[in-house]
């Protein structure tokens, strides 16, 4: 059995033992580390190599957002999920900027925790796309953005493009495959396609770089 590799950030004692209490619980999982601001969290993460990091936002000395750019900085397959009281919070928008996989509130069930530990440790972004999306939509809607998507757009191919649309609207890969009447093997090669030609770790960056760059509007078809 393949066993995933974590590390629990947060300034909170309390909530660093509830969460490494819970996943220890499952045999696939290891907490392998655990710190209470972000610059523990950096020097924590260079010394375990997690594949996975539970990083609080809001947290003395180094806070979550910083110590996500620095982690991803380091390189690695580290991936970086956002804990956070509240859904719509401008520093989990900052965090999906730095780099993070996705986000998690607090209060999330013990299920839904184990499920996106392993949605992201296998390589995916957990989007969840009607609280994700709706966060990402409202404060590119709330910023001040690029007037016209950026050049590395135009590497995109017409289908690309709309494949990276559908992304942003938080379709799954069947979804996409339905809609495009494709079949899904040919659009998860348009997903790593598009992902590889932007630079970009998943597909919730994807979402960030969609609605930043004026590609999908908020407010617009996709809502």
């Amino acid at each position: 059995m393949s066993v995933t590799r974590i590390v629990v950030v947060d300034d909170q004692e309390v909530v660093r033992a509830a969460f490494a209490a819970l996943l220890a619980t499952q045999p696939d999982f290891a907490v392998v580390g655990a710190a209470a601001d972000g610059a523990q969290a950096v020097r924590v993460c260079r010394e375990q190599r997690p594949d996975v990091v539970l990083m609080d936002v809001r947290m003395p000395v180094v806070d979550g957002i910083e110590a996500t750019r620095r982690v991803l900085a380091d390189g690695g397959d580290t991936r970086v999920v956002i804990l956070t009281t509240f859904d719509l919070d401008e520093h989990v928008y900052d965090a999906l900027e730095a780099g993070a996989s996705g986000f998690l509130l607090k209060d999330v069930t013990a299920e839904r925790l184990f499920d996106a530990v392993r949605v992201v440790a296998a390589g995916d972004a957990l989007l969840a796309p009607a609280v994700t999306r709706r966060l990402v939509a409202e404060f590119a809607r709330l910023r001040v953005r690029r007037p016209s998507p950026p050049t590395s757009l135009s590497t995109l191919t017409p289908r690309e493009t709309e494949v990276l649309r559908l992304i942003a609207e938080g379709l799954s890969n069947p979804e996409i495959a339905a809609r495009l009447v494709v079949g899904e093997e040919t659009v998860k090669t348009h997903v790593s396609r598009v992902l590889g030609k932007l630079g970009l770790r998943d597909r919730t960056q994807a979402v960030v770089l969609a609605y930043e760059s004026g590609l999908i509007v908020p407010g617009g078809p996709a809502f």
